[in-house]
């Protein structure tokens, strides 16, 4: 399993900086995907009384785990971010792929991937990224003084889970604290903050990141503790407090008639285990009911979130684990038959939060059922990635549009005509929505096996190191946003690698180098996690992320995957250098502009060659014993000691100065620009 390696806080704010010009885009989100807001329309809804700009957010998970991350949800118009939870244990293997959206939606992994000391780095680099943001009006709003006054109010939901002394411990708490009050690694950040932003460095950074938390019941999560850790988030650390409850609370009977006879997923088998160890509804509602007198006391909230995923048999074999968890339209049926049920007993007497399922479609949905935040992961794995977060709040304007609301509440009321039917009353409105709404759901023949089975398209070719189709779906369907554009000079011309045979450096065989196109695709290591999502929508066989070049943000990094191919660059001056492994085996090479030089090292011999003309200029070899001239030593001419492959110094050429090139912005130029 890689490890992530984050981006200093100075590159990722240089990228920002420096790349809308170039590409018209931030982080590879394009600029017109961004939310702006529409006139007239106000989407701000209040989570525990804080407000936020939209009830949209990414569900923990992939998409807010690192600062990149957020800022792109947030760019996209999130304005209720659950973090990646967090956990005493931060030091996970995790089995790769870990990722399945082919077409429902599963996935193996679970808490972050950092450790904890990196995460809160993370939470609070992003915090401040899109403080910066947010002044520069990089979202490029036309008229800011005609936002809605919430427009911009971001809450940040700690996600944390799975026992009670995991979250008591000094890790953890130590983590919840300073995420609380950040001022300390707000200044320590500061002076990251690069020349382009300088005026920053002084800035009033929200420094109280969070006050929310959603207490994840899942991977054994026992049953008589997690009273006990709300008592503990509410009582002790000071946070609303959110239960996030499990699709098996419905009941195994109506689960499965739903899975099973009203979608069709009869392939799919429910793990017996989540079953037997889940918490029923009833018993979630009355530890609820219990822990209300202790949020009131302490001024909070106490709530419930619809739903954590379902856990599965791997009967698919994409994923290497025994068991899988399910996600996508399946899990959203049953989620919202859930809180049905929920709402039957409870009505709207405590915030409920929601993930399970969302897309375009459903989002203005689950808004008119009084939710919020309505948070997304599925569907962000698919094609355009972050931008589609566009398409859920372009629906919800249709949706306020048509019943003539103008804000959130306003739409709950006519959404169904319950402004009529519930005379004016919201709490009414919503649980009568609910109502409705679930039985929609359940009879929506879209959610249908029949209707998601099929897979995306692939064609009759294999991904190279350069060349392929160039579609660039591996680029906004990553969460990490680790895939990324550059250009070289398209090529073709013959090539003699080299032989060393007895002491002398001879011509050996012809071959054709080309590259074919200007626009090439690479992969940047520090922040891919080897998931497998841009492999399953990429129409090439390969695998992006394994065949396209990967580079390391920096020599460390790089040396600290020594079995994992990839380059990485340095910039010294005049000088630039490649070093990297092509099949396990180390190369380097170094240019120097200023004398019109290439050292090309292979590990055994180093070229010097002149690139204006391609011209050998000198050689040597590190064992001396190679560079003998002696005729009569083994081997003949026919078997050489070595041979330099120079496919590789011309592949690391045209990476090198692809790379390096300024007129687009990415992670590996970032230092540079």
């Amino acid at each position: 399993m890689p490890d992530l390696v984050p981006a200093p806080l100075s590159h990722l704010l240089k990228r920002a900086y420096h790349e809308p010009a170039r590409q018209q885009t931030i982080y590879d989100l394009p600029l017109k995907e961004m939310y702006r807001g529409t006139p007239g329309l106000d989407f701000s809804v209040h989570f525990h009384g804080l407000p936020a700009g939209t009830p949209l957010g990414p569900a923990a998970g992939p998409q807010d785990q690192l600062a990149q991350n957020i800022v792109l949800a947030w760019l996209g118009g999130s304005r209720i971010i659950e973090l990646k939870t967090v956990q005493i244990l931060d030091e996970l293997t995790i089995n790769r792929p870990c990722i399945d959206a082919t077409n429902i939606g599963f996935n193996i992994e679970w808490s972050q991937e950092l450790k904890l000391h990196e995460s809160l780095l993370e939470y609070v680099k992003a915090s401040m990224i899109i403080d910066i943001l947010r002044e520069e009006n990089a979202l490029g709003v036309p008229d800011v003084a005609a936002l809605p006054a919430d427009f911009y109010a971001t809450v940040y939901d700690l996600s944390a889970g799975y026992d009670l002394k995991g979250i008591e411990s000094e890790a953890v708490t130590g983590f919840i604290r300073q995420i609380k009050d950040a001022r300390q690694l707000v200044d320590q950040l500061r002076p990251q903050i690069p020349d382009e932003y300088a005026r920053y460095r002084d800035y009033t950074f929200r420094t109280d990141l969070v006050k929310t938390a959603t207490l994840s019941t899942f991977h054994g999560c026992p049953k008589d503790e997690i009273e006990r850790i709300c008592r503990y988030l509410l009582a002790e650390m000071g946070l609303h407090t959110i239960i996030k409850l499990n699709p098996v609370q419905l009941g195994q009977e109506k689960l499965e008639r739903l899975l099973y006879e009203r979608l069709g997923y009869r392939h799919l088998k429910v793990n017996q285990k989540a079953y037997d160890s889940g918490l029923s509804l009833q018993e979630a509602l009355e530890i609820v009911e219990r822990l209300e007198p202790v949020a009131q006391e302490h001024g909070l909230n106490i709530g419930v979130k619809f739903s954590n995923t379902l856990e599965v048999y791997n009967s698919l074999g994409r994923l290497p684990d025994e068991v899988m968890y399910l996600s996508g339209p399946p899990l959203h049926v049953i989620a919202v038959a859930l809180l049905a049920e929920w709402r039957a007993i409870a009505g709207t007497r405590y915030p409920i939060s929601f993930a399970a399922g969302i897309e375009r479609r459903n989002f203005a949905n689950a808004v008119a059922m009084g939710l919020a935040p309505v948070t997304v992961c599925t569907d962000l794995l698919k094609p355009k990635g972050y931008a589609r977060q566009e398409g859920y709040l372009k629906e919800l304007e249709t949706a306020m549009s048509k019943v003539d609301a103008h804000t959130i509440n306003e739409y709950i009321l006519k959404a169904r005509a319950q402004d009529q039917e519930a005379n004016g009353d919201l709490d009414q409105a919503i649980v009568r929505n609910t109502a409705i709404i679930a039985e929609e759901t359940t009879q929506d023949a879209r959610y249908a096996w029949t209707q998601n089975s099929k897979e995306p398209r692939k064609i009759n070719s294999h991904l190279y190191t350069f060349d392929c189709i160039s579609c660039d779906k591996c680029v906004p369907v990553c969460p990490n946003d680790a895939n990324f554009v550059f250009e070289v000079e398209p090529a073709r011309f013959e090539y003699r690698d080299y032989r060393l045979t007895r002491g002398v450096l001879l011509p050996d065989e012809r071959h054709e180098f080309f590259i074919e196109q200007a626009h090439q695709l690479a992969n940047f290591a520090d922040f891919c996690n080897e998931c497998g999502n841009c492999d399953t929508f990429c129409p090439e066989y390969g695998g992006p992320f394994i065949e396209k070049p990967g580079f390391f943000g920096s020599r460390a990094a790089w040396e600290g995957r020594p079995n994992h191919d990839g380059f990485y660059v340095e910039r010294e001056g005049a000088t630039d250098r490649l070093v990297g492994r092509i099949k396990g085996q180390t190369y380097s090479l170094e240019v120097q502009h200023d004398g019109d030089r290439a050292l090309f090292d292979d590990g055994v011999a180093q070229l010097t060659i002149q690139p204006s003309t391609d011209k050998l200029i000198d050689w040597k070899v590190r064992d001396p014993e190679l560079a003998r001239p002696d005729p009569a030593r083994e081997p003949y001419a026919h078997q050489p000691d070595h041979v330099i492959s120079m496919v590789n110094y011309y592949r690391m050429q045209a990476l090198l100065r692809g790379v390096l090139d300024t007129k687009r912005a990415h992670y590996v130029n970032a230092p540079y620009l």
